[in-house]
């Protein structure tokens, strides 16, 4: 079984670590039977747009999130491309040198999740804009942590983000400034937070916040 480049994720397990025949081992296995990066990378992010639309309509401001709210916006958004989409990871995945959660622990630890850090912070309704930059980073780091998807993590942890911003009245937040020394600040937030430290991603949401309330006011 060929395994995904180091470079992004080391895998191994079962067919979420094969790729499709003839893509040199970049793009996963396929329903569409893509083979070019370019193709997979706009499929999904094609498929991300609707999918966005239908959550905002579909959760509420008073909307407490689960578990099984993740797997269905996983479904929703890559049903069409991979088969294991909305199913948690049966792989081992890595990034950079930095492990996420061993793929036998998802289930127990998203119900942790879900009992823990989701009950106390969704639905985000707080009227204070530091509790609420507090509630969204730590939902947001304890989900990265877990990593509970194949493929996907980033971009639904960050739907979540933007969906607890308009619990709490705000925009849906503007990531776009997230490259360079701001990405790098980013990642290392998500390591601090393994210790329970949530400040500097609570620095990186205050930033997004910011700059999403700035845009729109320019």
């Amino acid at each position: 079984m060929n395994k995904k480049a180091s470079s992004k994720y080391d895998t191994e397990g079962m067919d979420e670590g094969e790729f499709e025949p003839g893509s040199h081992n970049r793009v996963l296995k396929n329903l569409l039977h893509l083979r070019s990066k370019k193709a997979s990378d706009e499929a999904e992010w094609r498929a991300l747009e609707s999918t966005q639309a239908i959550i905002l309509d579909r959760y509420s401001k008073s909307h407490r999130f689960t578990s099984s709210d993740f797997r269905k916006i996983h479904k929703i958004w890559l049903g069409n491309i991979y088969k294991w989409a909305g199913s948690y990871r049966n792989v081992n995945l890595s990034k950079n040198g930095f492990p996420f959660a061993a793929s036998n622990l998802i289930p127990n630890l998203m119900k942790k999740f879900e009992k823990n850090e989701l009950k106390k912070f969704t639905p985000c309704n707080f009227k204070n804009e530091e509790d609420v930059i507090e509630a969204i980073s730590i939902v947001h780091c304890e989900f990265i942590i877990i990593h509970p998807f194949r493929e996907g993590n980033g971009r639904i942890g960050r739907l979540l983000s933007g969906l607890m911003a308009m619990q709490a009245d705000l925009p849906m937040l503007d990531y776009t400034y997230m490259t360079g020394k701001h990405r790098k600040n980013y990642i290392s937030a998500i390591h601090t937070a393994v210790d329970k430290n949530y400040e500097p991603m609570k620095s990186v949401f205050r930033s997004i916040i910011q700059k999403t309330l700035k845009k729109l006011s320019e």
